[in-house]
């Protein structure tokens, strides 16, 4: 009986999602369309406020580290942006996170010649009394972890390179459109190579490379120097510190390099920093919670979602201001043009997703009223592209609504979305997650990524400029009319969920860290 049950699901799943590729083979230029998704087409096309609203966020408030107040006046902005739309909004605490507030970072190599780097101190960076000025050492080639302590002994009052050392300053992708085909492969065995070496020299330390700079540190080191380049020319990485008394920074690649070959060719170059920064113990950290009450069901709701927080080397842009963006501009949308909407609204905002989804988590486990009467959330997060892809995440009869809620497109959005059912439960990777493990539909709106993975995610480089707004305001638009239908949706939804792959689980809900460090 059991494994009939799978067959039969099987079947009708297949069939499913044939249904959904037949729809989108054969979707009408020329449907007319619900007066009120033609208004909401009209407004976002024409008199978009995503560009004013970006500047406002990305250039006048910057990055939105957790903890930081940059971040509480982004919670204090959403605010006030939602209120001049007449959409009541709030400051919902999930918890408190050590209060830094990033300063200056200067570096500049003293010997043997003068240069000016190109270095960001890392998120929790401490300041420096006074610039630090040391001799640059890599770490050493060394077979076990005795050796590894000896070598410690020796850097006192040194600067420590840690990370790979890359042999090329070139993207693959450019290597392989210039270089023959001989020397591509060569090049490539080279990099698996190096980073075998990396890696095997990193195990033979005995510690992580998370470890290293707590280890360096107590071994006397005055400061750390790292360089995660992603691989794309000109963008690294930049994440948060360990240390608790000197500083890391992370310089770009081609001056790490630059450091490297002076070390390990016995030139001992030398650097001077200076990082300053501000801690102010702990600072509360929120949610920004809109809500438009519904005026039939206003005990049932609707979830408009995004993550508010970002890491900081950059602005934050496509991480995810683009989705914030999406949500408020769809907020006021949906004010302006839909007057009755069926059921309550809500604008969710959420604070620390980069630390573990943590104030999406934290709505979800502080609102357990609201959390059993979702009829589905939306969130969007992974850079300025349009919507792409829609799954079911899992839930055994999306297809049924989210079909019926894509018909009501524009044939333009329309026809870029692929759709997958019933599809998996996503794990952790965006806040949709919090939602679809306490049984909601929680759809992740995933956009075409536009580099984001090689180029902005938690770079330096997402910025203001590498949004693409005719981009954004189709996901505005699809955001719009996604919501607007699942507001009028006669029932809830189904919440059954489908048989997952032997060796499969649903993911649970998770409580929130509420006291960062």
């Amino acid at each position: 009986m059991h494994k009939f049950r799978i067959i039969s699901c099987f079947i009708l799943l297949t069939t499913s999602q044939l249904l959904v590729a037949q729809f989108r083979g054969q979707q009408p230029k020329d449907k007319k369309l619900d007066p009120i998704v033609e208004q909401f087409v009209e407004e976002a096309m024409n008199h978009s406020q995503l560009e004013d609203m970006a500047f406002e966020l990305l250039d006048v408030i910057g990055p939105r580290l957790v903890g930081s107040s940059a971040m509480e006046q982004a919670n204090d902005w959403t605010i006030q942006k939602f209120n001049t739309w007449g959409i009541a909004a709030e400051k919902q605490q999930f918890g408190q996170w050590d209060a830094w507030d990033r300063g200056i970072t200067e570096a500049v190599m003293t010997y043997p010649r003068i240069k000016t780097l190109e270095a960001i101190q890392l998120a929790w960076c401490p300041s420096t009394p006074k610039p630090v000025e040391a001799e640059v050492v890599t770490l050493p080639e060394i077979k076990d972890k005795e050796a590894f302590e000896a070598w410690l002994k020796t850097i006192k009052g040194k600067m420590v390179l840690i990370d790979q050392y890359q042999r090329w300053g070139r993207g693959d992708y450019q290597i392989k459109e210039f270089a023959t085909p001989e020397a591509y492969e060569k090049i490539k065995e080279q990099r698996v190579r190096d980073t075998d070496a990396y890696n095997e020299l990193i195990k033979n330390t005995g510690y992580t490379k998370k470890e290293l700079p707590e280890i360096l540190e107590k071994a006397g080191a005055v400061g750390i120097i790292s360089s995660y380049w992603t691989g794309i020319q000109g963008a690294n990485r930049i994440f948060g510190t360990t240390t608790q008394t000197i500083p890391t920074i992370d310089l770009a690649m081609e001056d790490y390099g630059m450091l490297f070959r002076l070390a390990t060719k016995g030139k001992k170059p030398r650097i001077k920093v200076n990082t300053q920064s501000t801690k102010q113990g702990k600072r509360k950290s929120f949610n920004t919670i809109a809500t438009i009450p519904g005026k039939e069901k206003p005990n049932e709701y609707v979830v408009l979602s995004a993550h508010l927080d970002s890491w900081d080397g950059g602005q934050g842009a496509t991480d995810n201001g683009t989705g914030v963006l999406t949500m408020m501009e769809a907020a006021r949308i949906l004010k302006k043009y839909y007057l009755n909407n069926k059921r309550t609204i809500i604008i969710g905002l959420w604070g620390s997703e980069e630390q573990g989804l943590n104030g999406s988590r934290g709505f979800v486990m502080d609102n357990p009223q609201i959390t059993k009467n979702i009829q589905v959330a939306f969130n969007q997060d992974n850079g300025t592209g349009r919507i792409a892809n829609v799954a079911g995440q899992g839930f055994l009869h999306a297809y049924d609504y989210i079909g019926r809620w894509l018909e009501a497109l524009p044939s333009e959005q329309r026809r870029h979305i692929e759709t997958s059912f019933p599809g998996m439960p996503s794990g952790g990777g965006s806040d949709n997650a919090s939602f679809t493990a306490a049984g909601v539909p929680g759809i992740s709106l995933s956009s075409l990524n536009w580099g984001y993975f090689g180029y902005t995610w938690h770079t330096q480089r997402d910025t203001y400029d590498k949004i693409m707004f005719d981009e954004v305001i189709n996901n505005v638009i699809v955001t719009t009319v996604m919501a607007y239908m699942a507001s009028e949706e006669p029932e809830m939804v189904s919440r059954e969920k489908r048989v997952l792959p032997e060796g499969s689980t649903w993911p649970e809900m998770r409580e929130p860290k509420r006291d960062g460090n």
